[in-house]
């Protein structure tokens, strides 16, 4: 199988999609706040284009470029011919958004992490991760103070979209649960962004 221009195409509209609510969540100015929007929606619409991003990379690029040995995805893919791993591609995006300094983060985090800077940092975070785990439908969320500044952090669950996920995870030396399967509940996608 190939990609053709129409599913390179919804790609990519639904990545300028992800850049503009990105965009018109957080314009230039950060002390700017939606009037009447709650946290919550926010979290959710950026969640949405998150989790959209992640599934359709996962599945339209990196499982079909596989299956046809087109090219791989690897952990090490900066010294391979290989795609990022999806969970690497969603840290990637994560940190070049923080980067721009307008309060909004977002990340991957797991209660059996590969790596261990991927676990939890806080209490909050340990609660929000085996709450996703247990109730995946519903996110996690609350106002929470890191030093003088409030942010709104809410924790939504993290599944196994693709062959990708379960097979990097299921082999991986430094892993330490090797059982998942297709749609388990792997961690979390952190988002945080300032009140403020």
């Amino acid at each position: 199988m190939r990609i053709t221009k129409e599913r390179l195409l919804i790609v990519l509209i639904i990545a300028t999609l992800s850049v503009a609510l990105i965009n018109r969540a957080f314009p230039h100015d950060p002390k700017h706040v939606f009037p009447g929007m709650k946290s919550q929606v926010v979290a959710d619409l950026i969640y949405s284009v998150i989790e959209a991003d992640r599934t359709l990379y996962s599945r339209h690029v990196v499982d079909r470029m596989q299956d046809t040995g087109t090219v791989i995805a690897s952990e090490n893919w900066t010294h391979r011919n290989a795609l990022p791993l999806p969970a690497q591609m969603l840290l990637m995006a994560g940190k070049r958004v923080e980067n721009k300094g307008l309060g909004l983060e977002y990340r991957l985090a797991s209660l059996w992490p590969i790596y261990k800077k991927n676990g939890p940092i806080s209490d909050f975070e340990r609660k929000g991760l085996l709450a996703v785990q247990q109730h995946p439908e519903k996110p996690f969320s609350a106002i929470v103070k890191r030093g003088k500044q409030q942010h709104f952090q809410a924790i939504y669950s993290d599944k196994a979209v693709s062959k990708a996920c379960v097979d990097c995870h299921n082999s991986h030396v430094l892993s330490p649960k090797r059982d998942y399967r297709l749609n388990d509940v792997m961690g979390g996608v952190i988002i945080s962004f300032r009140l403020e």
